[in-house]
């Protein structure tokens, strides 16, 4: 048997409080608020398109950093996944046993860090490296994201907070550590058959 962490004594009252401000909220907000809490991780990699598309006619280095957002993207859900495995928290919806807007996973499906919150924290981080306007919009929707996931039920509040920093954090050093090599990645990359990705002629 696995055991797993109950974290509804950190912040389970304001859990509850959210859950009850929903279940009483209109339909549309409701409705906006799950749209969103599903669908709304389509929004960050059309922002990290975007942002490759006009990157280019930066430079190669500005390309570059472009082309590492999904990149880093990655990185931080991989990380965020591991300690996840590590933490092992059940979902308030398991722990508390409330009926919640969105479906309540499965035991197993651990909650510790939000990986909504660390996907969208860390294409927000990313992106500002490429455009400061990009990034400010992914900012104000990774925040979205992540009152979007209490609000549906899917997390705790704590659980979203972690999963902005490690999200933030991962980003901030791989686009830090890329911005000091990123001349280098760019002429390995323009010197082969990868050469029309940083440049728009």
């Amino acid at each position: 048997m696995i055991m797993a962490f109950d974290g509804s004594s950190v912040d389970g009252s304001a859990y509850l409080d959210v859950v009850r401000l929903a279940r009483d909220a209109p339909g549309w907000l409701d409705g906006a608020a799950s749209f969103w809490s599903t669908y709304g991780l389509s929004l960050f990699a059309l922002l990290a398109i975007v942002g490759w598309w006009f990157a280019r006619r930066v430079g190669d280095a500005a390309a570059v950093r472009a082309l590492a957002v999904p990149v880093v993207v990655i990185v931080a859900y991989g990380v965020d996944a591991l300690v996840k495995l590590a933490v092992r928290e059940d979902r308030p919806c398991q722990s508390l046993r409330v009926k919640t807007l969105e479906t309540c996973p499965a035991p197993g499906d651990w909650s510790f860090p939000s990986n909504h919150a660390a996907i969208a924290a860390a294409a927000a981080v990313a992106l500002l490296f490429v455009s400061r306007r990009l990034g400010a919009v992914a900012a104000m929707a990774a925040l979205a994201m992540a009152v979007s996931r209490v609000w549906v039920g899917a997390h705790y509040p704590h659980d979203v907070v972690a999963g902005v920093l490690v999200g933030g954090l991962v980003a901030l050093l791989s686009m830090l550590t890329l911005r000091r090599w990123s001349r280098s990645v760019s002429r390995w990359i323009g010197s082969g058959r990868l050469r029309p990705l940083l440049t728009a002629s």
